[in-house]
């Protein structure tokens, strides 16, 4: 079966601790600290391969962990950097925070590769801490931890046109004929399962790729049946074309179809019904009467409210192709840009977990500790040696009350702050 969602597990590698170790050589028996810094964890990568069209593989193996770093060594040797963990995914595909359903990254439109989750930063060794009053210093930092995160990945195929209806109203003939797909066609009651795609190429150098996005029954937006797997799919095209059985020949109200599709499409995206839409009133070799009361009925319905019915027969190949010349110029008064869903989740996201305690205390006069897991977590993946992690580290610090903690506390310029394990003189 095409598979077009999965849950995974995604973990970061962990920073390699630093070391501590003292030069140790003859005739130098007291010799400085010279422990390595670890090395950096590898980051969770996800890479568009051209030659995926299903996220499959994704429902054998669920959990993706990268490599560690590793410890410093002695004579200042760095530990070697964990491995970067590469997850090859199709063209199309979103990932999502499984959480909030906060989009991460969207997978098209150029962008083939997105870090998601970055390793730990390595410690620092001993040799770092050497002072003019500690110059024995028997601490080494260590790693700081890994990144690690419960995703969605969902396939959203690319296409500017979306052939919507209900099984067996022909959209897979019709597909096969204006393209060079070749998707399975029968007299099912039931509906394809995967999505297919083909290229419409017109006389006038122009053309445009179509995708019959499997039937939609009422009740999808919901998740009857397999809609939420079927409605994803409509969400990037930018033209849709309703195909009814304009004939009845299994007994069903066309004009019924339309509207119970069209409810689907507004309470899954209300933003889906803004797109231009057309009606292929589909089957009409069946009729013995172009002109009959169907077709009647449904240009009186719709194409008072801008949709235009086109009778066409899949089959036969009558009215199709006015059908594609007239898609063809509705394309041409949208946005050409890609359908991009833009970031919703970001790292401060996963790295400010509001739910971690940390406290604030005055340990003696002018000396004052920030401490806690929360504190603790946010230090760790903020790089204090560039000017915007040191001014993204403030801003949490100001924005979690904690700095009118501290100056509750009575602090005043030039204190001592130990966060963690880190110091700093306090500045307003």
């Amino acid at each position: 079966m095409f598979a077009d969602s999965a849950k995974i597990f995604i973990k970061s590698g962990k920073g390699g601790d630093g070391h501590v170790s003292f030069r140790r050589e003859l005739f130098v028996p007291d010799g400085g600290p010279d422990g390595g810094d670890g090395g950096k964890g590898g980051d969770i990568v996800f890479v568009v391969d051209k030659g995926l069209n299903t996220l499959t593989d994704f429902r054998h193996v669920r959990k993706y962990v990268a490599e560690s770093g590793e410890e410093g060594g002695k004579k200042r040797c760095h530990g070697k950097d964990g491995q970067d963990l590469i997850i090859k995914v199709p063209e199309g595909t979103v990932i999502k925070d499984d959480a909030t359903g906060k989009v991460i990254a969207d997978m098209s439109a150029g962008n083939e590769r997105e870090i998601i989750l970055r390793g730990g930063r390595g410690g620092k060794g001993n040799q770092h801490y050497a002072t003019a009053t500690m110059q024995v210093p028997k601490y080494a930092q260590p790693g700081k931890p890994s990144q690690e995160l419960w995703v969605r990945l969902e396939l959203k195929v690319i296409a500017d046109v979306g052939l919507v209806g209900y099984p067996n109203v022909g959209k897979s003939t019709f597909l096969s004929r204006v393209t060079n797909a070749k998707p399975k066609i029968a007299n099912y009651h039931f509906t394809t399962l995967n999505p297919n795609l083909g290229v419409v190429d017109l006389d006038n150098g122009d053309g445009f790729v179509i995708a019959d996005i499997p039937g939609i029954i009422e009740g999808a937006s919901e998740g009857v049946g397999l809609g939420h797997q079927f409605l994803r799919h409509i969400e990037r095209t930018k033209v849709l074309i309703h195909i009814v059985d304009a004939a009845s020949t299994e007994g069903r109200d066309p004009i019924e179809d339309i509207k119970v599709i069209s409810d689907e499409l507004r309470a899954y995206n209300e933003g889906l019904m803004n797109r231009p839409q057309v009606i292929a009133a589909n089957k009409i070799d069946v009729l013995y009467d172009e002109n009959n009361e169907v077709l009647d009925a449904l240009k009186a319905e719709f194409e008072p409210q801008g949709i235009k019915v086109f009778p066409i027969s899949a089959v036969s190949g009558k009215g199709v192709k006015e059908l594609l010349y007239y898609v063809n110029d509705l394309l041409k008064t949208v946005d050409p840009e890609p359908i991009i869903f833009e970031r919703e989740f970001f790292e401060e996201d996963l790295i400010d977990d509001a739910s971690q305690p940390y406290t604030v205390e005055k340990l003696e006069d002018g000396v004052f500790l920030v401490d806690g897991p929360r504190v603790e977590r946010m230090l760790g993946y903020t790089n204090l040696d560039s000017e915007k992690g040191f001014a993204f580290f403030q801003n949490f610090l100001k924005n979690n009350g904690i700095i009118d903690e501290l100056e509750a506390l009575g602090i005043e310029e030039g204190d001592t702050v130990r966060v963690s394990y880190v110091e700093f003189e306090y500045y307003k």
